[in-house]
C-alpha cells in the first residue's frame, strides 16, 4: 500500500507542475530558486517587478506568438 500510496503522489506532483506551467503558478518560484542558488547574496525581483520584466520581453521580442 505504501507504494501506491507514493506513485499516487509522485503523479500528484508531475500533475500539479504540469498545471502550474501552463498556468505560469510556477515560474516566479522557479527564477528565486535559480537566483538564490546561482547568484546567492545578490537582490531577487519581487514578484511584480518579475511579472513586469517578463511581460516587457515579451512585448519587445514577441517571436513566434499568435496574436
Amino acid at each position: 500500500m505504501g507504494r501506491v500510496v507514493e506513485i499516487a503522489r509522485k503523479i500528484g506532483w508531475h500533475w500539479g507542475t504540469l498545471i502550474g506551467d501552463l498556468m505560469g503558478d510556477t515560474h516566479y518560484r522557479r527564477y528565486v530558486e535559480h537566483r538564490l542558488r546561482t547568484h546567492p547574496g545578490e537582490p531577487v525581483l519581487s514578484e511584480r517587478n518579475y511579472w513586469r520584466m517578463r511581460h516587457a520581453a515579451a512585448e519587445a521580442n514577441p517571436g513566434a506568438r499568435c496574436c
